[in-house]
């Protein structure tokens, strides 16, 4: 299904090519979505004072909430949520005006802060909180709250970062195999 995808101040979001997007998905404003991309049950990504950007092949799991923060005199640019290209955002995740880069894992329940930045190939584990501002660094596992380095990802984690995101692009396949995709 298109889920309910919705303008705000005149913006309408862009969906790219090959998108699943389910019925009960909300997105509004600002919002652009890269090829492939899938977004599950119950998301809300509201691009509404800024904006939301996320790479293809990235997919954003059951009960996930995106959103941004506005412009204003101390953060003249605010907070806009970018999520780079094959990132698996785990059930429930809560991404509020923060940078992820390519090929991140993101557990179920993590909550991600404004400005906080995390660089590319990176486990965030489950539950785990990242303050506003705080940078997780390539080619690490990160857990707790708040959140803290743990160790240096192996060669077989690296490997399924970009795997986990090709799964869900071929799931996103099978589901418009039943139901209509964007």
């Amino acid at each position: 299904m298109n889920g309910d995808i919705r303008s705000f101040q005149g913006i309408e979001p862009m969906i790219g090519e090959h998108v699943y997007i389910d019925q009960s998905a909300v997105i509004v404003g600002d919002v652009s979505l890269g090829d492939n991309c899938s977004v599950w049950p119950l998301v809300s990504a509201r691009g509404d004072v800024n904006f939301i950007r996320i790479g293809a092949r990235s997919n954003i799991q059951d009960n996930c909430v995106l959103h941004v923060s506005r412009k204003s005199s101390r953060n003249p640019e605010g907070h806009p949520l970018v999520i780079g290209e094959d990132v698996t955002v785990g059930h429930h995740v809560m991404l509020h005006g923060c940078t992820i880069g390519a090929r991140v894992l993101i557990g179920m329940s993590a909550v991600i802060m404004d400005g906080a930045i995390v660089e590319n190939d990176v486990i965030i584990g489950a539950g785990s909180l990242v303050p506003p501002g705080k940078v997780l660094r390539s080619g690490y596992l990160y857990v707790g709250s708040p959140v803290k380095e743990q160790r240096p990802l192996n060669d077989e984690e690296l490997a399924f970062l970009p795997e986990s995101a090709a799964n869900y692009v071929m799931l996103k396949d099978e589901y418009a195999l039943n139901v209509h995709s964007v």
